[in-house]
């Protein structure tokens, strides 16, 4: 396991870009500069939960189909938060489908 500024292993620095959606991944993109793992997991954590958040924005104002929308979108981004953290502390490293390809390309 590589080390990172903060200390951490990377697996729970991984952990952490998720913990608090798209804020631990902007707080973990300001710290981590060198390790291309965390800085992975901290755009693909503002990536997933920046869109989800928008969604919810956009949405939510509009009556019966907004709240649907909002609902399936709350539950998709509880179900990824869970997963993304489980994967990254267990030194996995899972790919959102579109987001985790451009967190790749942006860690580099």
């Amino acid at each position: 396991m590589a080390g990172t500024k903060t200390g951490l292993p990377e697996n729970v620095a991984g952990l952490l870009c998720y913990v608090l959606g798209w804020v631990s991944g902007i707080v973990f993109l300001v710290i981590e500069s060198e390790n291309k793992l965390v800085r992975f997991h901290a755009f693909q954590s503002i990536i997933v939960f920046g869109i989800i958040s928008l969604v919810g924005i956009v949405f939510s104002p509009i009556p019966v189909l907004g709240t649907i929308i909002t609902w399936i979108a709350s539950v998709v981004g509880f179900i990824l938060w869970i997963v993304l953290m489980v994967m990254a502390g267990t030194d996995r490293k899972y790919k959102v489908p579109g987001a985790g390809n451009l967190a790749e390309k942006w860690a580099k």
